[in-house]
């Protein structure tokens, strides 16, 4: 068996980075930045008010004004500011030519055109002075996923379209005789495929555009039939039949459509039988059949390979460390990634870890990871986790 390290290595090789598109502004949250962008003007372009005042050339306690124009957002004060003259303004206005700061107009009484300021004026000018924020040639870097924060960046850059990894197109393939659709009735002998849906939404929150194909039966020609809709596909993912049993016949099918197979048992659990290869143009992914299984795989194999592909880097899904709140026993010669719940006190492994059970991994909101030939592990402990 090989490590998960080691399989992630064999994926990360099939794994390339994809095209880049260009998106409106509108489009780009949660997506892949993958070129830098640049601002196109200062921001702001112009020293600008903090606040609504009076802007004026100096101020002291007492002083008197002779408020000669206004300057608003979007309609500035033509004009320069004298001695003994102020011009009422606003905020996010042009600060008027020869005014050095804006005196709040809460520090101000006025009498017809004329301001007399208070004596425990504000010390602070209240004025932005362009470029603050950014200036232009200002980069933002990539790759990185574009919050919406960025966005508004974006935005304020005077960015209207923007250059972003092209999503991975994902086929989803679960296998077997025993499997019909959500909602179909299934016989004495059949389960409720629910794999795929699983994975769906784990691929489709990160950043892929993933779609559900027909099951394929324990059959040559239903799983030759299954390939072929996968057309456009950057990455196919079969669910069941990945394994050496009379009926997994996933990795004969597709050997004899011409995949370049590896076939891997991984040193984890729950999952271990993992294939992967290229199948055509697409890169191929073949997943354990058990329910719990298949997540697991999903969040350890898949989720660094899409990221790769969306050119974010060839690594592992990032650990995070918390104190057991519950002792464990000692692990044996697999990876266990238990499925575990993390609170204020800590992490614990929850009771029952069969890789059958998806109401346990229901509960979970973490994976414990827990190394080969991890010894006992006591209250208090460190431990190393993957959040769900």
């Amino acid at each position: 068996m090989i490590s998960v390290s080691e399989a992630l290595d064999q994926l990360f090789a099939l794994a390339a980075p994809l095209p880049v598109e260009t998106v409106p502004l509108v489009r780009a949250a949660g997506r892949i930045l993958a070129q830098p962008v640049t601002a196109r003007r200062d921001q702001p372009p112009f020293p600008a008010s903090a606040m609504d005042g009076y802007a004026v050339p100096d101020a002291a306690p007492g002083q008197r004004f002779t408020v000669i124009g206004e300057s608003a957002a979007g309609a500035r004060f033509e004009g320069s500011v004298g001695p003994g003259q102020a011009v009422r303004i606003f905020t996010g206005a042009p600060v008027p030519e020869g005014a050095t700061r804006i005196v709040i107009q809460e520090d101000v009484t006025r009498d017809g055109e004329t301001i007399t300021l208070d004596d425990d004026l504000d010390d602070n000018p209240y004025i932005r002075p362009a470029g603050t924020d950014f200036r232009i040639g200002q980069t933002v870097e990539a790759p990185r996923l574009l919050t919406p924060q960025d966005v508004a960046l974006l935005a304020a850059m005077n960015i209207a379209e923007v250059p972003v990894t092209r999503k991975p197109r994902v086929a989803l393939i679960s296998t077997g005789d025993e499997l019909v659709m959500p909602g179909d009735t299934p016989g004495p002998d059949q389960i409720i495929a629910s794999n795929t849906f699983g994975l769906h939404a784990l691929l489709h929150d990160l950043g892929a555009e993933p779609r559900i194909l027909p099951i394929a039966r324990d059959t040559t020609e239903s799983l030759i039939h299954g390939f072929s809709l996968v057309e456009d596909a950057d990455l196919v993912v079969t669910i069941g039949g990945a394994s050496v049993g009379d009926h997994d016949l996933v990795a004969r099918v597709a050997g004899e459509l011409g995949m370049e197979r590896a076939f891997h048992k991984v040193a984890m659990r729950p999952g271990k039988p993992l294939m992967s290869g290229r199948l055509s143009d697409a890169m191929m992914v073949g997943l354990p059949g058990n329910p719990v299984s298949a997540m697991v795989c999903g969040h350890v194999f898949l989720a660094p390979v899409i990221r790769a592909m969306l050119g974010l880097g060839t690594a592992p899904t990032p650990r995070l460390k918390a104190r057991l709140s519950a002792p464990l026993s000692a692990n044996g010669p697999r990876e266990h990634y238990m499925r575990a719940h993390l609170d204020g006190d800590g992490i614990r492994a929850l009771d029952r870890q069969d890789s059958s059970l998806l109401s346990v991994l229901g509960k979970a909101n973490a994976l414990l990871v827990r190394p080969v030939g991890d010894a006992a592990r006591q209250i208090g402990d460190t431990v190393d986790y993957l959040p769900l």
